[in-house]
This record gives structure tokens, sequence and C-alpha cells, in this order.
């Protein structure tokens, strides 16, 4: 597969889940008596991710993040010269997903940045008023499970057909956890996106939705080797 292919699938993909699942909670999570809430925006993000790899898993692999991507290539299973073409397109469809909802979502009088976007944060920032400390191991501690259960689910030895189901349930556990904790990051191009609109204190806070994710999926990609290892 040409890796032009690859890469507009990966900036499609994760335009999709940054204008779906970030979406869903700006728009949608709220609404006056129909609002989704925290259930209904968990299952946008998984939601996203099931039916982007199901569609398009075959050409790009649908990492949807740069924190995946760090993981496999980590855990031997993706190529060295593809991880930062990767990265750049997921980046650039999650700021383009961005942009796209606050076309829609400016469409009102009522709406503000000040609501935050969307955006992940701690301390005052946080839905719940968690510390830095606490989002930082509550990032990296899911982020690692959740490139454990990638590369478990993708490993050849795992059964067939079913690792877009698998992977996409999971991000739905991951947001059910942790929304209150953080608005759940677990993937940097997720973050930075809208802390790009937000700006203020989105983004001088965005590094640890970066830092933590890289982390967990670094040491993740390290530890699957124990287990791929016959």
């Amino acid at each position: 597969m040409l890796l032009s292919k690859k890469l507009g699938a990966e900036f499609l993909g994760t335009f999709w889940l940054v204008f779906g699942g970030t979406g869903s909670a700006v728009l949608a999570a709220g609404f006056p008596d129909v609002g989704i809430g925290l259930l209904g925006v968990s299952l946008a993000f998984g939601l996203t991710v099931l039916t982007w790899v199901y569609a398009f898993g075959h050409i790009s692999g649908g990492h949807l993040n740069p924190a995946v991507s760090i993981g496999l290539w980590m855990g031997g299973r993706f190529s060295s010269s593809e991880l930062v073409p990767y990265i750049i397109s997921q980046v650039l469809g999650g700021i383009a997903a961005s942009g796209a909802l606050y076309l829609i979502a400016s469409g009102i009088d009522s709406f503000t940045l000040t609501d935050g976007f969307a955006s992940n944060g701690y301390g005052i920032h946080s839905p719940g008023g968690y510390s830095l400390m606490s989002v930082f191991v509550a990032e990296f501690i899911l982020t690692f499970i959740f490139l454990m259960i990638i590369l478990g689910a993708t490993d050849d030895r795992a059964p067939k057909g079913f690792a877009p189901l698998t992977i996409g349930l999971a991000l739905t556990l991951i947001h059910l956890i942790s929304i209150p904790v953080s608005n759940t990051s677990v993937n940097p191009a997720r973050s930075l996106a809208p802390a790009l609109f937000v700006g203020d204190w989105a983004l001088a806070q965005v590094w640890v939705f970066i830092l933590a994710p890289i982390l967990g999926a670094i040491v993740a990609g390290l530890v699957y080797k124990f287990f791929k290892e016959e």
C-alpha cells in the first residue's frame, strides 16, 4: 500500500475520532432533556474507532493516535520510516476536526470556548478537580492498558476479525473510567487539537496529555515483547 494512501486514511480516521468524540461532548453531552452524558460520550469515542478500523484498518492499520503508532513501533510492529509521517497526519487530522467542530458549534450565540471545547485538563480544569499527579497516573496507566489490548488483539495468534470491536470497546471503557479525571486523552492528537483553539490554560496543560500517553505506550510496547517471545 502506498504511504500516501496510508497517511490519508490516518488523517481522515483521526478527523473522525476527534470530530465524533469531542463533537459528542461539545454538541450533545449536555443538550437539554436528552443530553447523552458521560455514557454517550464514552460510546461515541469507542464507536469512532470501531467503525473506522473496520472500514479502513486494512489500509493504514487504523492507529488514529500518535501513542498507538509509537507503542506499535516500540513493540516491533510498525516501521520506523512511517512513524513520523503517521504522527503528522494524525495531528493534522485532529486539528482539522476541531476546526470543523468550531465552525458548527459557534453557530449558536451561547457557544464559548471558555467552556473548554472538550479539552483535557487537571486541577480546576479537571471535570472532577483531580490533581496533576492523579491525571498523569491515570493517563499513563490507561494508555498502557490500551496499547496492551491493541497489541494483543492484533497479534497474529489472536482470533481474526475481532480487533476493531475489542479496541473500540476498550476505548469506551477507558472513557467511562477517566472522563471525570481528565476528560480522557490517551491520545496526544485528540488533546492537542482542541487545546490549540482554546489556548490559555488548555495549551499550557496539554503537555501532560502528550507525555503521559507516549510514556504509557512506550512501556506497553516493551512489556508486550515479553508476551510475544516464544
